[in-house]
């Protein structure tokens, strides 16, 4: 459906939406809570370990793309699970996918802080 609003209402519309999604996958999501702690926990990091401001939004932007992929994943469990709660193999391995991405995005997050504080104790 196409949303009734345009111009600046739209975008303060799905703003709300957005926010909505915010407050919805932390009162759900255990794992996006876990990562919020993390990534508020890591952040401070980022000025130890990043001397310019390009290595600094680098440090971060991998942090947040574990948080983005985590509530994609929130996004398909749900819809997974609107569709039945019984087993179906469809529906396990959208879960299984959606997991393997929250892996492969907290893997890169590692392999980059990882990289920065190699090259901070040994440079």
């Amino acid at each position: 459906m196409k949303s009734p609003h345009s111009g600046l209402k739209r975008v303060i519309h799905a703003a709300g939406y957005s926010w909505k999604g915010f407050k919805s996958t932390w009162k759900h999501e255990a794992a996006f809570r876990q990562e919020i702690v993390l990534f508020s926990l890591m952040s401070p990091f980022v000025f130890w370990l990043g001397d310019t401001a390009a290595e600094r939004v680098i440090l971060i932007a991998v942090l947040l793309i574990v948080l983005v992929v985590e509530i994609l994943n929130s996004a398909v469990e749900s819809i997974v699970d609107r569709i039945g709660e019984g087993y179906h193999e469809l529906s396990g391995r959208a879960k299984d996918q959606g997991s393997a991405a929250v892996f492969l995005s907290f893997f890169m997050a590692i392999l980059v802080w990882g990289g920065f504080l190699i090259s901070k104790l040994v440079g």
